[in-house]
Formats: C-alpha cells, sequence, structure tokens
C-alpha cells in the first residue's frame, strides 16, 4: 500500500515543520511505501530517494505549481491510499492530486496555517483545506484553532510530534571540545533554538529577563541557533542587528552568542552543553505557536525547557518534568526559572 505526501516543509530547508514531516515520513515508511513530493535536495534526508518527487523550493508559488503537476501524476501513478499534505499551503497540490485520483485525503495543520494574517491564504488555502477528508492539529490550541476556522470537529484528530530519541548522547569531551571551539569555558549556556521571528520573543527576553539573570549569575551566555526564516507564511522576524541592539541597549553583548544554523551534530553538542533552554514564546493572535517542537528535541537530549505557556506550548512541556512553564508575559518568573 502507498501512502503520498506532499510537503514543501521538509529538510533541507529548516525548521520545526520540517523536521516533524521528515519524522512523519520515516514512520509511515515503516509500514508503508511512502512517496514524497517535496522540495529539492529532499531526496538526500530520506531513506528511499528513489520515491522523492522534487520540486524548485523557492519562491513558495513555483513550488505549488511544480508540485500539484507532479502530484497529480505521481497519485495517478502509484495509487495511494491516502494523500497527506504536511501543512496548510501544501493543501492545494493535495486537493488537486486527491480529485484527480479518487483518494482520501488529509491536512496536518500546525496552528499558524489556520490564522495567518494574509488575505490570499485566506480566501485560496482554508476554503481548500475545509475540503479535506480529516485534519490533524498538533495540539489542543491548534485544534481550538481549527474549530473557529470552520473545520468539523468529530473529523479532527490531535497528533503531537514526537523526535527519536538519540541512541547516545555526545560524551563529555566532545561537549569540553565544542565548549573550547566556541570561547565558551566553563560559562554556563542559555540556549534559545528556532527561527528569528518576533513570535519567538528572543529580543523581549533580551530586554526584560537577560539582565535579571545577570544579576545572579554574571558570566552566563545567551547562545542563539538559528536565522532569519525565507519565505515562510509571515515575515514578521526580528533580526540579527535588532537582537544585537537590544543586548547593546541592556549591556548585554558580552553575554549573546549567535551562531546562526547548525549541523545536527552541533546541535546534539549545543543541548548537551547548556543548561536550560528558554522558549519566551510571545502571544500574538495573528502568529501562534502551535507546538514547539524545540522543547522535545531538547528533552530527548536531557535539557529542560523553560517556556511561556503560549499556545500549543503547553502540549509540548510536562510542567515540572521536562521544563517549566510560566504565565505570557512574566519575565520575572522566565529569568528566576532559567537561573
Amino acid at each position: 500500500m502507498n501512502i503520498l505526501l506532499v510537503t514543501r516543509n521538509f529538510p533541507p530547508l529548516l525548521g520545526g515543520m520540517e523536521r516533524l514531516n521528515q519524522y512523519l515520513l520515516q514512520e509511515l515508511e515503516r509500514e508503508y511505501d511512502a512517496y514524497l513530493v517535496g522540495p529539492k535536495g529532499a531526496n538526500t534526508h530520506v531513506a528511499h530517494p528513489e520515491r522523492v518527487i522534487a520540486c524548485p523550493s523557492t519562491p513558495v508559488s513555483v513550488f505549488l505549481i511544480h508540485a500539484a503537476v507532479k502530484a497529480v501524476r505521481s497519485a495517478r501513478r502509484y495509487r495511494p491510499c491516502l494523500i497527506i499534505a504536511g501543512s496548510g499551503v501544501n493543501a492545494l497540490p493535495a486537493w488537486l492530486a486527491a480529485k484527480a485520483s479518487g483518494t482520501p485525503w488529509v491536512v496536518y495543520l500546525h496552528g499558524l496555517d489556520l490564522v495567518v494574517d494574509n488575505i490570499l491564504y485566506q480566501q485560496i488555502f482554508l476554503p481548500i483545506i475545509r475540503r479535506a477528508d480529516a485534519w490533524l492539529v498538533n495540539s489542543h490550541a491548534t485544534a481550538r484553532l481549527a474549530i473557529a476556522a470552520g473545520l468539523t470537529a468529530n473529523r479532527l484528530s490531535i497528533l503531537h510530534p514526537g523526535v527519536a530519541i538519540p541512541e547516545t548522547l555526545p560524551s563529555n569531551d566532545d561537549v569540553r571540545a565544542w565548549r573550547k571551539q566556541h570561547s565558551f569555558g566553563n560559562r554556563p549556556l542559555l540556549l534559545s533554538v528556532g527561527r528569528l521571528t518576533k513570535r519567538k520573543g528572543l529580543r523581549e527576553f533580551v530586554l526584560h529577563a537577560l539582565p535579571t539573570i545577570l544579576v545572579t549569575h554574571p558570566k552566563a551566555l545567551l547562545v542563539v541557533v538559528g536565522e532569519e526564516p525565507h519565505a515562510a507564511l509571515t515575515s514578521a522576524t526580528i533580526g540579527i542587528n535588532a537582537l544585537r541592539k537590544a543586548a547593546y541597549q541592556t549591556g548585554t553583548q558580552e553575554s549573546l552568542k549567535i551562531l546562526g544554523n547548525l549541523s545536527d551534530e552541533e546541535l546534539g553538542l549545543a543541548y548537551r552543553a547548556a543548561s536550560v533552554l528558554v522558549f519566551p514564546v510571545l502571544d500574538i493572535p495573528n502568529d501562534v505557536e502551535g507546538f514547539g517542537m524545540v522543547a522535545i528535541e531538547a528533552a530527548a537530549h536531557g535539557l529542560p525547557t523553560v517556556a511561556f505557556a503560549v499556545g500549543g506550548v503547553p502540549d509540548a512541556i510536562g510542567n515540572g518534568c521536562s521544563g517549566c512553564l510560566i504565565p505570557p508575559g512574566d519575565y520575572p518568573g522566565m529569568a528566576k526559572k532559567s537561573n
């Protein structure tokens, strides 16, 4: 039996949804012959590269045009028992493929793809999403947004993202070598991982929490892993310069280190080297955090997360177990628990 996954959100593109769809494909391959209509370069990130039908990844409109044609052809050729759109923006090619082949189809929704403030998306993509036979959502918060957007509750299922537990963790020697490579010495590390969007709240953390933390731990260092997003649904980025400016405003510039994107191996070392992952997400109505996959990735490496209880984040953190949930906007509380 075949399954067809249609998604631009897949490596080599970076982000939580991209990693989630990669894991989804891996799990599907345990039971099915799973085919992927995805971005160029995806064949190097799968177990069966011969089952990848690649499309240009940028701009998004070009991907969707190519994906629509190739998804229709693939659905007719492979006759899948199910077609999955990996996110809301991929619903168009998945829907066309489903119509062309008479195949049931579902959409995996992540929060932002229900409420994004884009007229074209709201007028074209949301009506197509509503036509799906069923929907998967990544959290209880996203489920509420889906119902508010007109999706039928009894055809909607919550499927929390998961991650692979590392078979082995980096050794202490490897962690020390990584610290030495970046001149971190023995400084306590606060880690932030994710794309530099306004929603992640990192600028506000630097302005309102980091100075308080440094009073108690003057050698603490905020290590930022991630870059500005490219061709995302929302353009609300903070920018590296804005982050550095916030650090200069608070006199914390010597306690901020921006590493950009890291390989999976280096990210594993960062998780093991850090004392805590900070996830100070902002509560923005049209730019929601649907889950918080980075928190479970950190937990898989033994690193606790301190986060604001915003959007779907509470679904990703076991409060008092894998981390600590703080009321939204409580920066003194965030600083206290991050110490």
